[in-house]
């Protein structure tokens, strides 16, 4: 009987120190997981200088402004890089996004969105985000592709050259 309730003794303390040891870990682990405080960008995302107003990158609907031009090649090289670390520092890119990456549609009021790899990403319904998760990648190279709007492709059609002599 003794041995039996020296043996219920130690299992019992062995789930103690197991149940602390891992309480200890959830909580390291919460405090680890504060969200990152966003804040606009001020620094050039390639080579960290500040950044010059009149040199910067349209790209996947964000404006990425440079300390200089030649930046902007290096950051289309490998967007994603340069998204990933500005998105780990807090950076938030300005929006120019003019489409829904899902559906196509123009962006009327900007209300729905979502933060992905240090992209603020506009959408033009609430079912749009779903389907952005699915694919992100292929999402976000449709906001690099030109957007042919009504307006516009009625002023390439009035201006065309075809049926006159000139």
């Amino acid at each position: 009987m003794r041995k039996s309730q020296i043996m219920i003794l130690m299992l019992s303390m062995f789930a103690l120190l197991a149940v602390s040891a891992f309480a200890g870990e959830v909580k390291k682990e919460s405090a680890e997981k504060k969200p990152i405080e966003l804040h606009a960008q001020t620094l050039c995302p390639v080579m960290g200088g500040k950044v010059d107003s009149t040199a910067y990158t349209d790209i996947q609907g964000q404006r990425v402004y440079h300390c200089c031009p030649a930046c902007s090649k290096t950051l289309k090289s490998d967007p994603d890089k340069y998204f990933k670390k500005a998105a780990a520092e807090g950076v938030l890119f300005e929006n120019v996004q003019a489409t829904c990456p899902v559906s196509g549609k123009e962006l009327g009021e900007k209300s729905v969105f979502t933060d992905y790899e240090g992209r603020r990403v506009y959408f033009c319904c609430e079912k749009c985000p779903v389907e952005f998760a699915k694919d992100p990648q292929k999402c976000l190279a449709k906001l690099d592709q030109p957007v042919e709007t009504e307006k516009a492709s009625k002023a390439e059609k009035t201006q065309s050259h075809e049926g006159h002599d000139h």
